[in-house]
């Protein structure tokens, strides 16, 4: 609009404001069902006929930090024929879970797709319902850095932080969304829990039931529940209780 910086655009056309944007950091929600027939024919490319023809976009988003990921080694590559060093651009992006867990061959090519030239750093499990009351998709964040490699230059491969954030203290109420609570003091129990995350994440601990490291490669799932420790000193004879009442 000329002031605020924000373009009503097809992002697959943007590559030169993109560039120009030389950016840093990249925040991104992409459509998780975009119509194929808009997708560059290049990330197209080994999908069945079906899929091509589909009305979704099978690799759940995939698609778009795919463009962004080339846009980046484009950068890159100008950057190295002036004689500059390569830039890292972090990327924090929100999917469906199902692009984390690859439940097709396509998806598991696009996980693969961008580890080839960047840095797969964490991936968050996020609260459910965390569109409500919009969208009911349950979604994670992940989180690379354009650029830099998945390997390191001994070939080993850097643990990727998994955080299984789920509770964040916010309550679902009809017409409102997702409220933020408060305790009797009235102190945000979000921003406790916001804290202890960041932490958690800074500082790459491993807590039972909250998180876990694993080196991880396209054909892993991408998602902390594969990996954690149940934290098992949280369970009580309710939740013996619950269960068999729901058997």
């Amino acid at each position: 609009d000329g002031n605020s910086n924000i373009r009503l655009d097809d992002m697959f056309k943007c590559k030169d404001f993109i560039k120009k944007a030389n950016p840093d950091i990249i925040l991104m929600n992409p459509p998780y069902n975009a119509k194929p027939l808009g997708i560059p024919d290049k990330y197209k490319k080994g999908w069945p006929q079906k899929a091509k023809d589909g009305k979704e976009d099978p690799t759940k988003g995939f698609v778009f930090i795919q463009f962004i990921s080339d846009v980046v080694k484009e950068i890159n590559k100008e950057r190295l024929e002036e004689g500059k060093t390569p830039k890292y651009v972090k990327l924090a992006v929100l999917l469906p879970v199902s692009a984390a867990i690859g439940t097709s061959s396509i998806i598991t090519e696009s996980k693969k797709y961008m580890l080839q030239s960047n840095r797969l750093e964490a991936v968050f499990t996020l609260p459910e319902e965390i569109f409500y009351p919009g969208a009911s998709v349950n979604a994670c964040c992940m989180v690379f850095t354009l650029g830099q490699s998945h390997k390191n230059s001994d070939g080993t491969i850097p643990a990727t932080f998994f955080g299984y954030y789920k509770t964040d203290g916010f309550k679902k109420k009809k017409n409102l969304g997702r409220v933020e609570q408060f305790d009797n003091e009235n102190n945000s129990i979000w921003k406790e829990i916001e804290n202890k995350w960041i932490k958690m994440f800074r500082d790459k601990d491993v807590v039972d039931g909250l998180s876990s490291k694993e080196s991880v490669t396209g054909d892993d799932e991408w998602l902390c529940e594969a990996y954690m420790k149940t934290d098992y000193t949280t369970l009580t004879q309710n939740d013996f209780q619950q269960t068999i009442n729901n058997y």
